[in-house]
């Protein structure tokens, strides 16, 4: 599967996620929040930009619970919880921010 991204066709798998993850730019994300009927907001991109960095020090994008608690360390409780974080992510906060990351599928997501 492929999506377009700024002139450029860009490989996913056939959940949607980059087959390389250098391919990311923040037009990626864009692209597949508006293909997911998602508008990104500043709330949305604090958890992308979270979730880079977090992949970026560990190599591993967390599973949903390691999510929530490292949110809840960095941002504070109000943005660490499951309430919050599938308001902004309603397919799954782990799954659905990961993708839009540009980031691997997470451990033990269906």
């Amino acid at each position: 599967m492929t999506i377009e991204v700024n002139g450029k066709t860009l490989e996913t798998d056939e959940e949607g996620y980059l087959a390389n993850l250098n391919d990311w730019e923040k037009e990626v994300a864009s692209v597949m929040a508006e293909a997911e009927d998602l508008e990104l907001g500043d709330d949305h991109w604090e958890i992308i930009n979270f979730l880079r960095e977090y992949y970026e020090e560990y190599q591993i994008a967390p599973a949903v619970r390691v999510l929530t608690k490292a949110v809840g360390k960095k941002l504070g409780k109000d943005k660490g919880n499951s309430k919050y974080l599938y308001e902004l992510f309603p397919y799954g906060p782990a799954k659905q921010a990961c993708k839009f990351a540009g980031l691997p599928k997470p451990t033990g997501c269906v």
